[in-house]
């Protein structure tokens, strides 16, 4: 029963990361083409969000505990980053 159980969380994980894909892949064109730089930084946390998610799964499907410790360092990255973009954005608004 446990290994039934495995195969099938297995086979569920590897279909979402094929899903995660699209919205990856569109959060990437909108990061490059986005109008302004408010959209670029949604884009960012999606991207890093996704990204963690993806790890997470790959965790699942492979049974390797090391994708977690590659989601946690996306995350926090994706994080700094966030805060990093949003910091030189508010720069740029006082030097108007």
């Amino acid at each position: 029963m446990i290994a039934l159980l495995d195969g099938i969380l297995s086979t569920f994980a590897a279909v979402m990361i094929m899903i995660l894909m699209v919205p990856l892949l569109l959060a990437a064109v909108r990061m490059v083409t986005g109008p302004g730089y408010a959209d670029r930084f949604v884009a960012l946390d999606m991207l890093t969000g996704i990204a963690v998610a993806i790890a997470a799964l790959t965790m699942i499907v492979t049974g390797r505990r090391e994708f977690l410790d590659v989601a946690f360092g996306i995350a926090l990255i994706g994080f700094l980053a966030t805060c990093s973009l949003s910091a030189l954005l508010e720069k740029k608004k006082e030097d108007l």
